[in-house]
């Protein structure tokens, strides 16, 4: 038997292994997929803050980004720039190869080509069913559940699901050289939401879109746009489509369960990022599963721990950005514009710049700084901030 399987081999489920595994437990990772480092919907920027304290090795870096250009619905810009570097673009394949080679390294097992059909949980331990052309199973002490956004077993547990969420789409294309991040809005790009062109190699981007419905569409239709800006070389491109919850689970954890990463909701509402706030709370539950494996009490009283500590770290993020979130999903292109009008002529771009204490991950005090101003505050359509 082994003391914990890990469902899901991305960053997240990875990195619960690792630490689990360079702890001395006995951790199995099953992986529905033949192998990691296929493409993913996901952009693949993380904050400096992020690549410290997760200590990404350089190899999984393409670029760094210091600035980014904002377009409105008109075209009108807001450039934002910091002489250091904000973020780093990530290789996707390679990032989530290095995670599962140091998991690996500390001994966790992996089993590709495995979904998981069912989970039972009982008084000694958990069964997994392995759905392959022969079924297998596996038994466990305790089972994490990283498998991304809209994974069954989540709902087969009774932990609910997640009904708030956006529709992503993305392609990589080849650029006349690109050299700044761009994030674009509009009713026709990105309805409610935003576009976004990020170079990684030279003469390649990422393009891509978050949508309520019919992301593909709408890329295809800015694809288009973009080549005929001379933006990007050609809009024939394949796409990759993907769901980012925008709210987490009401419960991430039960009887000798939790729940991390994307399969939890644990996301940045306002930008659907995903990766930091997931691997913060990998440790969180790796924290809390190895302390409950040395007690020997995997209790939902005993796992509620990770309940708690995950949410004091992210929950005033995630609120406030959800409503954020709302706020923005109101406002019209008239109204976007009318913002960058504000901002740009009451300085406000740049005394959000100024203040060292708004980052690439941390929302809230930069919302709240935005919408504390009377200006922005009208055009967004507030009465009042509740918090």
């Amino acid at each position: 038997m082994y003391d914990v399987i890990v469902i899901g081999a991305g960053p997240v489920g990875s990195r619960v292994a690792h630490r689990l595994a360079g702890r001395g437990h006995r951790v199995m990772v099953l992986e529905r997929r033949p192998q990691v480092g296929e493409k993913v919907c996901c952009t693949g920027i993380v904050s400096e803050e992020c690549a410290r304290a997760f200590d990404l090795d350089e190899g999984v870096i393409l670029r760094r980004a210091n600035s980014a250009k904002l377009f409105s619905p008109s075209g009108k810009l807001l450039q934002l720039r910091r002489e250091e570097s904000q973020a780093c673009i990530l290789d996707r394949a390679a990032f989530d190869l290095a995670m599962v080679s140091r998991a690996q390294g500390e001994g966790a097992e992996y089993v590709f080509d495995s979904p998981v059909s069912d989970i039972a949980v009982g008084e000694k331990g958990v069964r997994v069913e392995v759905s392959r052309q022969e079924r297998r199973h596996f038994e466990a002490r305790a089972v994490v559940i990283a498998a991304g956004f809209g994974s069954r077993l989540v709902q087969k547990l009774g932990l609910g699901e997640l009904t708030d969420f956006a529709l992503g789409a993305q392609a990589e294309v080849e650029t006349p050289g690109i050299e700044e991040v761009e994030v674009h809005f509009g009713q026709k790009i990105a309805p409610g939401f935003f576009g976004w062109l990020v170079p990684t190699r030279p003469g390649r981007a990422r393009v891509g879109l978050l949508s309520r419905h019919n992301p593909e569409r709408y890329l295809r239709d800015w694809l288009e746009s973009l080549q005929a800006q001379g933006k990007v070389v050609s809009a024939e491109s394949k796409l990759s489509c993907g769901a980012v919850p925008l709210k987490p689970l009401d419960r991430t954890h039960g009887e000798r369960v939790v729940v991390v990463g994307d399969a939890a909701g644990q996301v940045k509402p306002t930008t659907g990022g995903g990766i930091y706030y997931g691997l913060l709370c990998a440790d969180i539950a790796a924290d809390t599963l190895h302390q409950a494996l040395e007690q020997d009490d995997l209790s939902m009283k005993s796992l509620a721990r990770y309940e708690r500590e995950w949410r004091e770290r992210l929950e005033w993020e995630l609120k406030i950005g959800r409503w954020a979130r709302k706020l923005f999903e109101r406002l019209d292109d008239h109204r976007l514009d009318q913002l960058f009008d504000i901002l740009k002529a009451n300085h406000i771009d740049e005394a959000l710049l100024e203040a060292r204490d708004i980052s690439f991950d941390w929302h809230s005090q930069a919302i709240l700084m935005l919408l504390g101003r009377a200006v922005v505050a009208k055009v967004m359509g507030i009465i009042r901030i509740p918090f």
